[in-house]
């Protein structure tokens, strides 16, 4: 498998040859598949559809909006 990495990435790992950069490469991606496996046993019990979802991801994301923005106007209050 061939990654293509940033070039500012790439001096890094040049100046380190002593590090397995493909070990860590397949460390991140078996804790990544770990993860996702462990989502999908999750979500596969689920009774939500897609559409439930998105509605709660929605009104989840506009409360959290409106939580902010008054902690804003309190800070700049004082």
């Amino acid at each position: 498998m061939t990654f293509a990495v940033p070039e500012e990435l790439h001096k890094v790992m040049k100046n380190h040859p002593e590090i397995k950069w493909s070990e860590i490469a397949r460390h991140a991606m078996k804790e990544y598949a770990t993860r996702l496996e462990i989502l999908d046993k999750i979500t596969s019990k689920s009774r939500f559809s897609e559409k439930d979802v998105s509605t709660i991801d929605e009104m989840i994301k506009t409360d959290l909006a409106k939580k902010y923005e008054k902690i804003m106007k309190q800070r700049h209050a004082r």
